[in-house]
């Protein structure tokens, strides 16, 4: 039996990363842009709330869940509360755990590199790792390591720069707080523009305005979020029939 030559394995190890990093990296080209703006003004929005520079770089590196990032900014400069913290961000970022279960699969026998492709998963590297075949003769799990890999330091450069600037111009800008308003509600028309039927758009929008009115501002947002789930349980069944209608009529 002939016994592998360890310096071989080692070259045939970095040549198929090399290999796998030349294909992925056109595949990210797109979201490099997206990730490096909306990342500076994450960055600046932190740094508008009083945070230090390198707070935007930690969250990024940590965290790495863009809309979650400038909640947890927004919560960091405010009163201490955990509870609301942890509740608001596990329910937006909760689309993470169905993205989890479509990828059991492929992430089935990559060794080392399955942690990292779990905690580095977002909606642009889920696409691409989920759609995207790699060319014949490429690593998949390198493949999908370097997209994940890509698409987190993107933003990770983003938000450093946004910490950077921040610092630098002692960031006062007006209208900067109001991003993470701004950014929900361009998440939200382009949904609406996508759905054929809005039945999930109008139901969070009465559920929020019923628990805002009821509860008040200061205090909404979790019962807000108990509404939403509550109604798109119930309603569940009438949406994926509408899923279903909508996605039959475009066939």
């Amino acid at each position: 039996m002939t016994e592998t030559d360890p310096q071989t394995d080692l070259a045939a190890r970095r040549n198929r990363a090399r290999t796998a990093l030349a294909a992925a990296f056109p595949h990210t080209i797109p979201i490099l842009a997206g990730f490096v703006f909306l990342g500076i003004t994450c960055g600046i929005y932190a740094g508008s709330l009083g945070l230090p520079w390198w707070m935007p770089t930690l969250m990024s590196i940590v965290i790495f869940a863009g809309s979650a990032e400038f909640v947890v900014a927004s919560q960091l400069a405010g009163a201490f509360d955990p509870l609301t913290t942890f509740a608001v961000v596990l329910i937006i970022n909760a689309r993470h755990l169905f993205y989890g279960l479509s990828m059991l699969e492929r992430f089935r026998g990559l060794g080392r590199k399955r942690p990292y492709l779990i905690f580095g998963m977002c909606d642009e590297t889920f696409s691409i790792n989920y759609a995207t075949e790699p060319p014949a003769g490429v690593d998949r799990g390198w493949f999908m390591l370097w997209v994940t890999l890509l698409n987190h330091l993107y933003w990770i450069v983003g938000c450093t720069l946004g910490g950077v600037f921040g610092a630098v111009v002692a960031t006062s800008i007006e209208g900067v707080s109001f991003a993470m308003t701004a950014l929900f509600v361009v998440i939200f028309l382009d949904q609406w523009e996508k759905d054929a039927q809005h039945l999930s758009a109008c139901t969070g929008v009465l559920a929020a305005a019923a628990a805002l009115a009821i509860f008040g501002a200061d205090n909404f947002m979790i019962p807000a979020m108990v509404l939403i789930l509550i109604a798109v349980t119930l309603l569940r069944g009438r949406i994926e029939r509408a899923y279903g209608t909508a996605g039959a009529s475009r066939s």
